[in-house]
């Protein structure tokens, strides 16, 4: 089996962060968050073979990070499906699968991204993600009550994904959610990433349609489940980022 890549998505503005800049430029304990998770990503094996999807103000997280990574232009901000997408034609044949994460998310574990890739590979998978499971959306929890849902199926098999906005009552009760962090074979991803539709409110193409697709074409979907409260959060607001300064100094 050839290696696995690992693509980061970090071509979004600051929009909600009320900031002109990337948002993964936005400063977490001396760092900015990209580099957080940089830090991470360069411990694992993978490291020599990491793609980095830049867009809004992309020349500034170039010259942040160096040239030390492949950059790939998203020219417009699509969505995530089209963000993948556009690392087709330099990534094509590279690698046997790519492991999908995203600037914005300082706390993934080297143990996480360990888990998912070796999972990955032990079973042979054409697409494994990881969920979160939580006990409920109280507290700080509450960052997380716009995930999708997890849909299990009796034989406890991902079915699909909800999308928060189109759950209804019950389903919008699941704890356990989509973080959207994926590990994907390549040949079945560029396969089927121009079927993704734009048929959404943002007409944006998602990413959390491969495995709505991977389920319709029955494939197996294997899963890596985490309990961690903190280690997927995504920073995207101010009180977002302030809460993510409080993990930090917890942490260290």
């Amino acid at each position: 089996m050839k290696n696995i890549g690992i693509i980061i998505l970090a071509a979004g503005k600051g929009s909600r962060m009320n900031i002109d800049q990337p948002k993964v430029l936005t400063q977490l304990n001396g760092k900015s968050l990209i580099e957080n998770l940089l830090k991470t990503v360069d411990k694992t094996e993978y490291s020599n073979s990491v793609s980095i999807v830049v867009g809004y103000k992309g020349e500034n997280v170039i010259n942040r990070l160096g040239d030390k990574y492949n950059f790939v232009w998203q020219k417009e901000q699509l969505g995530t499906g089209h963000a993948v997408q556009q690392c087709e034609y330099s990534l094509k044949d590279k690698n046997d699968s790519h492991l999908i994460l995203y600037g914005d998310m300082p706390f993934i574990s080297l143990n996480t991204i360990q888990e998912i890739t070796k999972m990955h590979q032990e079973k042979e998978s054409v697409l494994t993600m990881v969920t979160l499971k939580l006990s409920d959306f109280k507290g700080v929890h509450c960052i997380y009550s716009h995930f999708g849902r997890i849909v299990r199926n009796d034989n406890d098999e991902i079915s699909k994904i909800v999308e928060f906005k189109d759950a209804n009552k019950e389903e919008k009760k699941i704890t356990e959610l989509n973080p959207a962090i994926y590990c994907i074979k390549d040949e079945w991803l560029w396969k089927n990433l121009n079927k993704i539709k734009s048929n959404n409110n943002q007409k944006e193409y998602y990413l959390t349609d491969l495995v709505n697709l991977a389920h319709e074409q029955n494939i197996k979907i294997n899963s890596f489940v985490i309990n961690n409260e903190f280690e997927l959060m995504g920073v995207n607001t101010k009180e977002d980022l302030e809460l993510a300064q409080k993990i930090y100094k917890e942490k260290s």
